[in-house]
């Protein structure tokens, strides 16, 4: 049966003027399964190039600043943070460290110490056979007594001494003791980096000529142990050193974070690993003398034997030191530890050694997160998403960094965090500019950049006075039906849908703009036939008439266009021409008019008028010259009154009446219509409360109020009408609302789950104008209505015209559904007995019109319920 109605009712309704020929233009090619385009997918041509430019300028910047060495500091300071967060709590078993300590400078009251006591200490040691013992204290003179001890002490082939490279003429080198052979002697060899901090150690220094090859301390100290393991080689190559199989690359300039100057990049240097802020356990000098030490941390191991007093020249500020609490700096015998135990993990444990991008990987390094930035920003479409996308993105840029560390990589990192950082900032900066002037979603010109366009065209002048300039104005129907009905995203995809429609349409992205939430504007310039304008308006409101699909659902729309034309030898003012096609759009939708109107003159005067009403309304409902008359509902089977219909009357104080007509569709489009709705539901509980009281015999009586569709989609509209039930004092079987049934299909499942809660209330309720919408049919059975109210425009075709037995088959078939469904039904609109006679024999229980009677004032409907109450006593 609901099929059936369905198919009668569309059959009637549809005017066959508009029905679909085959004339009419083919449907786009739309794929139903296809995504919806993102908007960043529609903005890519506009903003890949300030991502490209950006990021270019920003990359080649950081490059420059990189090359002064003005982000050196920033880039140790970083590269000392790893150092530290890559520490382990561990010593190297194959060291042991002898330092001459405060209490041992004390106890022999000199520095340097004498030889005897240095030969002591060494006889010492080797009386629990060490593997070497490396002294890393200058002895380039005597220091008597025992100076003869020492020197035999020194004849030992598993010592090693220490020298220093000249550093100019005028500071000569300190040399190592005499008749040490060369093999046993290495130079100090520590780099100071700019800041203070050691972070780099030579390795290797030769001569240009080749003559002179020099050792350092801690490479001679490897050399040796190696040695004595029958394992060793050692190659020199420009760009490395190679023990064994083990290549150390050789420290260049822009090597990690580091631009040196030449003269800081001589010799063969690398980064010294820190492996652990105690490379290896530390006994005192006098420990070893009294023999207070366990003699297994000395058999078969590196005995590094120096000064580790703070107080004295030889400790130096290290990557630990930025958050040292004591112990500021360290020794120069521990750091000699850290290369030693550095170089055996590379040659004897397999450890990689460090390793450095070459220039233009890092080139390339700082490139990508160039890009990366400015695509973060692309990307991101709110503003937490930014900074969320933002500290992620550093974060993971900190992470790889780190990671690359562990594995003895030092790869940037400030440069790559600027240039993300600043090449972000870069399109941010472009897209806030963009989009001041663009819609971000369609990529179309906004209202300001159009009304800019025109008012640049009117500083064009032709030589044509009768060329023209036509605005076409162009609002979409139903959008807010799709939005909410659909989504947000639906909504999203018609607009976008329809941005590329018009786009197929006219010549230049420049000549249309998206100047509303569901306006589109298109300036057409030159123009010299207006027939031609309304023809393409005609032509684009057929292309834009044709269905889309959303996800496999087909979305219909249509649009309302209105034109305004220009003499383009005329100043104008680009604002008022689009106010003018807005104005005859507005024209079009107020006489229902499916076609372009063209703006003439007074029209203006007209949306004048209206903004007055619209002013007027507002001070009308804050001063209350709004009242209800009551339109009764009889019971066709009785004649009784069986309850009232309020309708709103505004009598205003400027205007006197206006007709609801005028008003109403205002309220509607303002949102006028919530506050002056609630007014008319509180009234109307007080006065049915009122008549309650006063006329105890129609204890059914029943006050029917329509309910707008702002009022409909209100978030509180259940608990304010509690509200006002709870304030009238009367049950909720007292008061229906009527609810058309376009405003219950925007949203099928909400709206079911709302009606429920309004009946929780005990409210009654009902479906107004039944039968002049095609959608609710198959939902019908799921709506918790009490009544199904038949339109007037049904009623009224049932005794005239050839086709009046089809209407009257339509309201028969309408009054049995609602009483298979159980349902009761009201029938308004009647206006002559014949009509009231046709609905009686139908069944019809309830109806209304002027056949009855015309809405009436408070007191007009109470002498009619008191003449009603007289009759029955």
């Amino acid at each position: 049966m609901i099929t059936k109605l369905h198919q009668v009712i569309r059959s009637f309704l549809v005017d066959k003027n508009n029905e679909p020929s085959s004339q009419d233009p083919e449907k786009l090619p739309l794929n139903s399964k296809q995504p919806v385009p993102r908007p960043w997918q529609q903005r890519w041509f506009f903003y890949l190039p300030s991502l490209l430019l950006s990021s270019l300028l920003v990359t080649g910047g950081i490059i420059a600043l990189r090359q002064t060495g003005s982000l050196q500091f920033l880039e140790l300071v970083a590269y000392d943070h790893m150092v530290r967060l890559n520490s382990q709590p561990v010593s190297d078993s194959r060291l042991l460290i002898v330092g001459i300590n405060e209490a041992d400078i004390k106890y022999h009251q000199r520095l340097p110490l004498p030889d005897q006591v240095i030969a002591q200490v060494l006889n010492q040691l080797q009386r629990y056979d060490p593997k070497l013992i490396a002294l890393d204290i200058y002895r380039d003179m005597p220091y008597p007594p025992g100076t003869e001890a020492l020197q035999e002490s020194l004849k030992r082939e598993n010592i090693i001494v220490v020298n220093e490279l000249p550093r100019s003429q005028e500071k000569p080198r300190v040399s190592a003791p005499k008749n040490i052979p060369k093999h046993r002697v290495g130079f100090s060899d520590l780099a100071i980096d700019p800041d203070n901090v050691v972070r780099r150690t030579f390795l290797y220094v030769e001569t240009p000529s080749g003559k002179t090859k020099e050792y350092s301390f801690a490479l001679q100290t490897v050399l040796n142990y190696l040695d004595k393991e029958n394992n060793l080689s050692f190659e020199v190559a420009p760009d490395h050193l190679k023990i064994n199989s083990h290549q150390f690359s050789r420290l260049q300039k822009n090597s990690g974070g580091y631009i040196l100057p030449e003269s800081e990049t001589l010799g063969w240097q690398i980064l010294v690993d820190y492996r652990s802020e105690n490379i290896a356990p530390v006994i005192s000098l006098n420990d070893v003398i009294e023999g207070n030490f366990d003699p297994s941390w000395v058999k078969d191991k590196i005995v590094l034997m120096g000064v580790t007093s703070p107080t004295e020249k030889d400790t130096f500020p290290s990557p630990y030191s930025a958050t040292a609490t004591d112990n500021f700096e360290m020794a120069g015998v521990e750091i000699h530890g850290q290369i030693i135990s550095q170089l055996l993990g590379t040659i004897v444990d397999g450890e990689q050694p460090f390793w450095f991008w070459p220039e233009k990987g890092e080139w390339l390094w700082i490139g990508l997160w160039a890009l990366l930035g400015g695509g973060v920003v692309w990307r991101s479409q709110r503003l937490w998403m930014l900074g969320g996308n933002v500290v992620i993105l550093v974060m993971g840029l900190w992470g790889l960094c780190f990671f690359l560390f562990l594995q003895s990589g030092w790869v940037p990192f400030v440069p790559p965090l600027l240039s993300f950082l600043l090449s972000g900032t870069g399109v941010l900066a472009y897209k806030t500019v963009y989009q001041t002037y663009h819609d971000p979603l369609t990529s179309l010109a906004n209202r300001r950049s159009f009304e800019r366009k025109l008012q640049h065209l009117n500083q064009k002048k032709t030589s044509h006075p009768s060329e023209l300039v036509a605005v076409l104005f162009i609002d979409v129907n139903r959008f807010k039906s799709i939005n909410d009905g659909l989504g947000h995203q639906a909504g999203d995809y018609l607009l976008i849908q329809i941005s590329q429609r018009l786009l197929q349409k006219i010549d230049s992205r420049e000549n249309l703009g998206r100047v509303g939430g569901d306006e589109f504007a298109i300036w057409l310039k030159p123009v010299t036939d207006k027939q031609q304008v309304i023809q393409l308006a005609e032509k684009l409101q057929q292309v834009l008439s044709q269905p889309l699909f959303w996800q496999g659902q087909e979305i219909y729309s249509t649009v309302t266009i209105g034109i305004s034309f220009e003499e383009t030898g005329k100043d104008f003012h680009g604002s008022e021409l689009l106010r003018y096609a807005d104005i005859a759009m507005h024209k079009a939708k107020a006489i229902n008019s499916s076609r372009p109107q063209t703006f003439e003159a007074g029209m203006d005067t007209q949306a004048v008028q209206r903004w007055h009403l619209e002013t007027d309304l507002r001070l009308g409902i804050d001063q209350k010259e709004f009242q209800l008359y009551y339109q009764p509902i009889f019971s066709l089977k009785t004649g009784k009154i069986a309850g009232f219909e309020a309708l709103v009357r505004w009598n205003s104080q400027t205007r006197g009446f206006v007709s609801p007509g005028a008003f109403i569709p205002v309220a509607e489009e303002t949102g006028l219509i919530v506050p002056l709705g609630e007014w008319i539901l509180t009234e109307a509980c007080r006065q049915i409360r009122e008549w309650h009281e006063r006329f105890p015999r129609t204890p059914n009586l029943i006050m029917s109020v329509n309910l707008s569709g702002r009022q409909f989609s209100q978030p509180n509209l259940v608990k304010q009408i509690k509200g006002i039930l709870d304030a009238a004092g009367i049950e909720g079987d007292r008061l229906k609302l009527e609810i058309t049934e376009s405003m219950m299909m925007n949203n099928v499942e909400e709206a079911i789950t709302l009606l429920n809660r309004l009946k929780e209330l005990g409210l009654r309720l009902s479906i107004d104008d039944f039968g002049t919408g095609y959608s609710s049919l198959s939902y019908l059975h799921r709506f918790p209505v009490d009544t199904l109210k038949v339109d007037k425009s049904f009623v009224g075709r049932m005794e005239e015209g050839e086709d009046s037995h089809k209407y009257i088959q339509i309201v028969r078939t309408i009054i049995s559904l609602g009483h298979n469904l159980s349902l009761d039904v009201i029938a308004e609109g009647i206006e002559t007995d014949k009509q009231r006679k046709i609905l009686e024999s139908l069944s019809c229980e309830y109806g209304q019109g002027y056949f009855f009677s015309r809405p009436l004032s408070y007191d007009n409907a109470e002498a009619l319920l008191t003449d009603e109450n007289l009759s029955e006593a």
